[in-house]
C-alpha cells in the first residue's frame, strides 16, 4: 500500500493565514480536524488493486471514474455530439492590436431547443503557428470577462449580485468588465496563448430549477436531467468548447489547458477527469466538492454545499452530510484521475472556506497514479510558503490573498505550461 500522507503535515505558517470564525458546522481550526485515513486511490472501492499502467487504465480508472458518478456529479451523457458552430464576428485589431477576437457560437446540429453558448476566444497576432489555448467558464458572461465595451450584453439569467450591477437577474450595461480582473487576456496574448470564455448560464443557470431552462432540460427527455448535474452540465460544456477550438486551424488543441475558479473549478476538474483531450487540469480555490478533502472536515463540508446548492450534485452526496468519512470516495481520487497529464492545484492563504491545506494533501495523495507513469509530483511532502509554486508533473501554490483567481495564480498556470509545452 502506498503511503498516504494524511495527518502528517506541519501546519503552514499559521500567522500568515487570516482566521475568521468558523461558521455553523463548519471547523477553522486545525487542531480539531478528526483522525481519518484516506481511500487507496490505487485500491477504489469496488475494484481489484492497481499495481500497473494497465491495471490503472483498465479497471483502476473506470472504477474511479464510477464512484464519483454515483456519490458526487453524476453520469454526463456520453455523445457523440455533432455541433453546430457559427462564427458571430471576428475582431482583427483587439486588445491594442495584439489580439484577434472571435465569437462563436456552439449549438448542436439535432438539438434546436437549445440555444447553445457563446464562446469569446481571443488569439495572439504576433504567433503564426497553431496556439496551445487556456479554456474556462465565466460566472458573469463574456461581457463581464472583457473590458471590450462592443460584445454582446448576455441576456440569460444571472446570480443576484449588486457589485455586478444585476438587475432583476439580469446584466445591464454596468455589468460590463465587472470580472476583468480575473480574465487577463493581454497577460496570455503576450505570452503565445489564446484564452476561449463562455458563460456558464449558457450550460445551466446556477440555481435549483436551472436545469429546466439549460441543457440537461433542453436534453430532456432523451436524458434524464437527474441523472447528471449542474456542474456535469458546465463540465460537458467545457468539453464541446473544447470540441469547436479542434474545428480551428490556428489553435494547438493538443495542447488545452481546461482551468476554473471556486465552483467552476469543481466543473474544470470533472472536465479534465471525465474528456483526456485536456492536456492541463487547473483548480483554482475550488475547494469542497473540488480539490479539497471531505475527510478532513476542515472549510465547508458536504453538508454545507448540499444544502445550499443541492443543484451541484447528485442527492447520494447529501446522504454522506453528517459523515464525510463515509463516502467511499475522496478527492485525492479525482486528482488522480488526472494521471498522466498535467495537474496543478492552487489555493489562497485566507481561503480557509476552501480549506487550502486540504487542497494541498489531495494533490500530494494522488502521486501514487502519476507513478505508475514515472511523472513526478509535487517533489515535497510539504506545503510550501506563501507564494512559492512547488511542483513537477503537479503543480501547487499557496497565493497571498483571498478567494478569487488574479494575475498572480494566471502567471504561475502560463510559467507551469512553459515548462512542460514548451511553445
Amino acid at each position: 500500500m502506498p503511503n498516504l500522507h494524511h495527518l502528517l503535515l506541519p501546519v503552514l505558517s499559521l500567522m500568515l493565514i487570516t482566521k475568521t470564525p468558523a461558521r455553523e458546522g463548519s471547523n477553522e481550526d486545525e487542531s480539531q480536524v478528526p483522525a481519518y485515513t484516506l481511500p487507496n486511490p490505487l485500491h477504489p472501492a469496488g475494484s481489484s488493486p492497481v499495481t500497473t499502467q494497465t491495471d490503472w487504465d483498465s479497471h483502476g480508472r473506470p472504477a474511479t471514474l464510477a464512484l464519483f458518478q454515483k456519490n458526487l456529479y453524476g453520469l454526463t451523457p456520453p455523445g457523440p455530439w455533432k455541433l453546430k458552430l457559427e462564427t458571430l464576428s471576428t475582431k482583427t485589431d483587439a486588445l491594442k492590436g495584439k489580439a484577434t477576437r472571435h465569437l462563436i457560437q456552439i449549438r448542436l446540429a439535432d438539438l434546436p431547443a437549445w440555444p447553445g453558448l457563446q464562446m469569446l476566444l481571443y488569439t495572439p497576432n504576433a504567433v503564426t503557428t497553431p496556439v496551445p489555448t487556456f479554456l474556462c467558464l465565466s460566472f458573469g458572461g463574456n461581457h463581464a470577462a472583457s473590458t471590450e465595451p462592443d460584445l454582446p450584453l448576455s441576456d440569460r439569467w444571472q446570480r443576484p449580485a449588486k457589485e455586478k450591477h444585476i438587475v432583476n437577474n439580469r446584466a445591464t450595461e454596468a455589468s460590463r468588465g465587472t470580472e476583468s480582473s480575473r480574465f487577463p487576456f493581454e497577460l496570455l496574448i503576450d505570452r503565445g496563448y489564446a484564452l476561449a470564455t463562455a458563460y456558464c448560464g449558457d450550460l445551466e443557470p446556477d440555481h435549483a430549477d436551472g436545469w429546466k431552462d439549460g441543457i440537461r432540460g433542453a436534453l430532456a427527455p432523451r436524458v434524464n436531467p437527474t441523472d447528471w448535474t449542474c456542474i456535469g452540465a458546465w463540465a460537458w460544456g467545457l468539453s464541446r468548447m473544447l470540441d469547436a477550438l479542434e474545428t480551428l486551424p490556428f489553435i494547438d488543441s493538443q495542447h488545452t489547458a481546461v482551468v476554473g475558479h471556486s465552483r467552476l473549478g469543481k466543473a474544470a476538474l470533472w472536465a479534465g477527469a471525465q474528456d483526456t483531450r485536456f492536456a492541463l487540469v487547473i483548480s483554482n480555490n475550488s475547494g469542497e466538492g473540488g480539490a479539497a478533502l471531505k475527510y478532513r472536515h476542515f472549510g465547508e463540508t458536504p453538508a454545507i454545499i448540499t444544502k445550499a446548492f443541492p443543484h451541484w450534485f447528485v442527492p447520494t452526496y447529501a446522504t454522506y452530510g453528517p459523515n464525510p468519512q463515509s463516502c467511499p470516495v475522496d478527492q485525492h481520487q479525482l486528482l488522480s484521475l488526472v494521471a498522466p497529464r498535467l495537474l496543478y492545484v492552487a489555493s489562497a492563504t485566507e481561503d480557509l472556506w476552501a480549506d487550502p491545506k486540504g487542497e494541498f494533501l489531495a494533490a500530494l495523495n494522488a502521486e501514487p497514479v502519476f507513478a505508475l507513469y514515472g511523472k513526478t509530483g509535487l517533489t515535497t511532502p510539504t506545503q510550501p510558503a506563501p507564494d512559492t509554486p512547488i511542483g513537477n508533473h503537479i503543480g501547487y501554490h499557496l497565493r497571498t490573498g483571498k478567494h478569487d483567481i488574479t494575475a498572480y495564480d494566471w502567471t504561475q498556470y502560463l510559467n507551469f505550461a512553459n515548462k512542460h509545452w514548451n511553445p
